[in-house]
C-alpha cells in the first residue's frame, strides 16, 4: 500500500479523521462509554468493566490520550483518567457538521 497523502485534504477532514482513529476498535469504543457513563475520572475500574489485560488497556487509553478524547493524571502508581470535555465538544461538532449535511434540503432523494 502506498503512503497515506493526507496533504491532499483539508485541515478539517485530516482532523476528523484522527479523531475517528478513537472509535475503530470496540475496546476503546467500551472505554469512552464507561468514561461518559461514569461521569468521573477513573482508574484501576476498567480491567474489571471490559475483562480485558491491563497491558491492552493502558494501550487503547494511551491510544485515546494521544488523540486528546482523554485526560489522566499520574499521582505514583496511581493513573486516573476522564473525557477531556474541550476536545469532546470539538469532536462532536466535527462530527455533526457531517452527519447534518444528510437531509438538507435537496438531498433527501438522491437515488
Amino acid at each position: 500500500m502506498g503512503v497515506t497523502k493526507t496533504d491532499l485534504f483539508t485541515q478539517a477532514q485530516n482532523q476528523i479523521a484522527t479523531a475517528a482513529k478513537a472509535f475503530d476498535h470496540p475496546a476503546r469504543v467500551a472505554i469512552i462509554q464507561y468514561l461518559l457513563k461514569s461521569n468521573a475520572c477513573i482508574n484501576g475500574d476498567l480491567v474489571q468493566e471490559l475483562g480485558l489485560a491491563q497491558a491492552t488497556i493502558s494501550q487503547h487509553l494511551r491510544e485515546l490520550k494521544d488523540i486528546g478524547i482523554i485526560q489522566g493524571t499520574i499521582e505514583g502508581s496511581r493513573v486516573s483518567y476522564c473525557i477531556n470535555p474541550q476536545r469532546w465538544a470539538e469532536i462532536r461538532n466535527q462530527f455533526n457538521e457531517i452527519f447534518n449535511q444528510f437531509g438538507a434540503p435537496g438531498k433527501e432523494d438522491c437515488c
